[in-house]
């Protein structure tokens, strides 16, 4: 068959052929190190003095260390959402304007001696540690992030860091003394602190199982490459618990560039060991639930799928599969969804050269027009739809370009109009890779901060980087600022192969329906809509707010006993009905049959008692311009208006009916 590659073949390519990886840049000459400018309003920090690693990691409870002089941190942590905003817990937006300090998670290649730097990344071996300790004072390095306007730092970690016990080399940490004798984790423990202490916010990311470099066909392809999901958790909430003191600690980063290994594809939804959909559903509840609740949860999207080969099925999902399946936490107001763009991949092109290179665009081939249109529909898109169960924060967690010596017309072009795009988007961004090293200013020139062995440092701004002039327009962008006001949440339930209970206080209980698969919505929440097949519903707290009583006060329907006499909304059906005072927030399914209706009280006179009966069995019925979404597409849904909560819902048992709902009870708040 034309186009066809038999298995040896197709090993073959995807083993040589880098799926999406983090980019190797060109070297790099240039003139006299002059020092970087400071952005504006963001005045420099005197002193490099090298920092001391705490004692323990735990940061008393409501404990903040004095700041730096000059930096002033202008937020409250923790960070929590607001629709598409992340704020602050003064409800403050707070634009993550990160870059990623890359190194604990590994440079090594893979191949040859591990200490032996040509087998590392660009040449740059960061001894198992964040990249540049070895040449420069933690603390100069961390003023130095602060000059260019960053105010948070994505920190990559490896499972197999954190389990690594051998010490650092003395030579990884020549510039940082005080580190000798530590090991990976300890100096990560040590970083962090440094960079809460100077009053920048942390995001804790998984980058990869293995403590080598990222992203290939190397072992790292999805969370559970090399590990069982089960150890992938446990690391997690170690790592969680292990900061939740520090505040300034903010963010989980679930794992970065899920992508299919030589054989098999990651998925999103299917319920199977690949599926990231499920397994990062679990894992973040896990995280709020027994480790930390302040944390914000970062999840992102699916970066490759299929055969790099013409003819073959391939492409980037990233996120676009949140619009059919989204995420529902325990703990509203915590999801953020990442992506990444880089100008040599694209929509369906893995960034390959050579063998394993197809004929599809790549993002620097793209019109800005273009761009912007596929961009949008990747991943902006999740945040500039308002009130769908999608709504979310979307945080570039992952772009950058070549410096001083990438002379190539389209990348140059690509990165400025990238950088456009997330100004007008508005967009939290993190660039790729803040830290590197030069020598006589040749070297990785990808980052925006570059150390030589001597100490020297060659910023961004020494007045010889093309970056300088787009980089000032994305950090000093004018973007909204200050308070955002509350916003009503939207929630898609989707019990599609196992429970999905949303709901701390139903977890903490007994199982109410056992044998059954149920679905509930997250505290404060009502149930809203729900789909006639595929067990999907939609949950909020439009136009109320919280509406469950304090008291907690449930009750499980299986029967039509609250249904009064003569007020039969759904003749010859089967009516699951709460009773006066209460209101559907879950339901319970077996097979594709509903099986139960899970009631909450509310408080005293928040419901009123005139109700009409929606159908849905023959096609949708959600009202004029319904707001949450579609949150079962491809299925016939009903769904309550705004002004109204959810009291029963109806099936039919007759012969060649499967049981699936048929029409709601929707009656009217007070």
């Amino acid at each position: 068959m034309r186009g066809f590659l038999g298995r040896a073949t197709l090993a073959a390519v995807l083993l040589l052929t880098p799926l999406a990886p983090t980019p190797v840049a060109a070297v790099t000459p240039a003139a006299a190190v002059t020092g970087v400018t400071p952005v504006a309003g963001v005045p420099p920090v005197a002193g490099a003095a090298a920092v001391t690693p705490a004692a323990t990691v735990p940061r008393q409870p409501g404990a903040e260390s004095a700041e730096p002089s000059g930096v002033a941190a202008d937020w409250t942590p923790p960070l929590s959402t607001r629709g598409r905003w992340i704020v602050d817990a003064k409800g403050n937006r707070f634009k993550l304007r990160s870059g990623n300090w890359h190194g604990a998670s590994g440079t090594w290649n893979g191949s040859g001696d591990t200490e032996d730097d040509a087998n590392h990344h660009a040449g740059e071996n960061s001894g198992r540690v964040p990249l540049g300790l070895d040449r420069a004072p933690m603390a100069e390095i961390i003023s130095g992030f602060q000059e260019i306007g960053i105010n948070s730092i994505r920190l990559p970690f490896s499972n197999e860091m954190i389990h690594d016990d051998r010490p650092v080399t003395d030579r990884a940490v020549a510039a940082n003394p005080s580190l000798r004798g530590k090991t990976p984790l300890q100096v990560y423990d040590a970083v962090v602190r440094g960079l809460t202490d100077a009053g920048l916010a942390v995001i804790l990311n998984n980058h990869t199982n293995t403590t080598r470099w990222c992203c290939g066909v190397d072992g790292n392809e999805r969370w559970n490459a090399g590990q069982s999901t089960g150890a992938w958790e446990n690391d997690w909430l170690f790592m969680a618990r292990r900061y939740r003191d520090d505040k300034r600690v903010v963010g989980a980063d679930l794992y970065n560039e899920v992508r299919r290994n030589v054989w098999d594809d990651p998925n999103w939804g299917l319920g199977d060991d690949h599926d990231w959909f499920a397994a990062s559903q679990h894992v973040a509840d896990r995280i709020l639930m027994e480790a930390d609740p302040d944390l914000l949860i970062i999840v992102e999207g699916i970066n490759w799928t299929g055969i790099p080969v013409d003819g073959f099925a391939h492409g980037r999902p990233t996120l676009e599969p949140v619009r059919r399946l989204s995420h529902t936490l325990v703990d509203s107001g915590k999801l953020v969804y990442s992506a990444h763009f880089y100008d040599y991949t694209g929509p369906n092109h893995s960034g390959a050269t050579g063998l394993g290179e197809t004929s599809d665009p790549r993002y620097r081939d793209l019109s800005p027009a273009e761009l912007t249109d596929v961009v949008n529909r990747q991943a902006l898109y999740v945040a500039a739809e308002q009130d769908q169960h999608f709504t979310a924060p979307v945080w570039i967690s992952e772009f950058g370009v070549g410096g001083r010596e990438e002379t190539g017309a389209a990348p140059r072009a690509w990165f400025e109009n990238f950088v456009d795009l997330l100004v007008r988007a508005d967009a939290d961004f993190a660039y790729w890779p803040l830290v590197g090293w030069h020598e006589d200013r040749k070297g990785n020139g990808w980052a925006l901060l570059h150390w030589d062995s001597a100490g020297h440092r060659m910023g961004v701004y020494d007045g010889d980087d093309w970056r300088a002039g787009a980089w000032s327009r994305l950090v000093q962008a004018q973007g909204r600022t200050g308070p955002v006001a509350p916003v009503a949440n939207w929630s898609m339930l989707s019990p599609d192969h196992g429970d999905f209970v949303a709901s701390r206080r139903m977890r903490a209980l007994p199982d109410w329906n056992p044998g059954a698969r149920k679905a509930v919505c997250p505290d404060g929440q009502r149930l809203l809509g729900v789909s006639h097949t595929g067990n999907r519903g939609l949950c909020t707290d439009v136009s109320t707010g919280p509406l469950a009583n304090p008291a907690g006060v449930h009750e499980v329907v299986t029967d039509e006993r609250h249904v009064a006499p003569g007020q039969d909304w759904a003749s010859g059906y089967t009516k699951l009905q709460c009773a006066e005072g209460q209101f559907l927030t879950g339901y319970s399914v077996r097979g594709s049959a509903v099986s139960a209706a899970l009631c909450t009280a509310a408080p005293a006179g928040a419901l009123g008692t005139s109700g009409r009966t929606v159908w849905f069995d023959r096609g949708d019925n959600r009202g004029v311009s319904p707001q949450g979404g579609d949150f079962a597409y491809g299925r016939y849904k009903g769904q309550c208006a705004n002004d109204e909560y959810l009291a029963g819902i109806a099936y039919t048992g007759r012969v060649g009916s499967s049981g699936t709902p048929d029409a709601l009870y929707c009656r009217k708040l007070s």
